[in-house]
C-alpha cells in the first residue's frame, strides 16, 4: 500500500527565507515554488534523497496552515506517504474504520492527487496520501 515517505510537511511563516536558511546550512537544491491560490499557500520544495521537504507557507489569515502556526508555532505539520492507488486506498482505510479528512482524492501542490487522514485515527499525527 505505501510506497515510500513522499514529504514532509512544514508549516513556516516566510517560504522564501526558509529555502535560503536549508539550501545554504545544508547545501540542498531549492525546488519548485508553488502558489496554490484556492488554498491560500505558498509551497517551497528542497529535495533530501528521495524525499522532500514540503514548506508551507500561509498566504492568508484562517488556512489550516495559518491556524497550525497560530495554536504551535512554525514546525513540522504532516507526513506524506506516497501509494500507487490512492483510490482504493482510501476504500480500504474506510473499511477498517478510520477516519478520513478527504473521502476523495483532490488535487494538490505538483499534479498529484492527495487525501488527508484525520489524526484522530493516527494518535493526532495529521497524515496525507498521495499518488503520483
Amino acid at each position: 500500500m505505501i510506497k515510500r515517505i513522499e514529504h514532509i510537511g512544514i508549516a513556516v511563516k516566510d517560504v522564501d527565507n526558509v529555502l535560503k536558511l536549508y539550501s545554504s546550512m545544508f547545501g540542498l537544491r531549492i525546488g519548485e515554488i508553488t502558489i496554490l491560490k484556492e488554498h491560500g499557500l505558498k509551497i517551497g520544495f528542497i529535495k533530501v534523497g528521495d524525499t522532500k521537504l514540503e514548506f508551507l507557507e500561509s498566504l492568508r489569515e484562517n488556512t489550516p496552515i495559518s491556524k497550525f502556526i497560530d495554536r504551535r508555532g512554525e514546525g513540522i505539520h504532516h507526513i506524506c506517504f506516497q501509494v500507487d492507488n490512492i483510490e482504493e486506498t482510501l476504500k480500504k482505510l474506510v473499511a477498517d474504520g478510520i477516519a478520513l479528512i478527504d473521502k476523495k482524492p483532490r488535487p494538490g501542490a505538483q499534479g498529484k492527487k492527495i487525501a488527508f487522514i484525520h489524526p484522530k485515527s493516527t494518535r493526532d499525527i495529521l497524515m496525507e496520501l498521495c499518488e503520483v
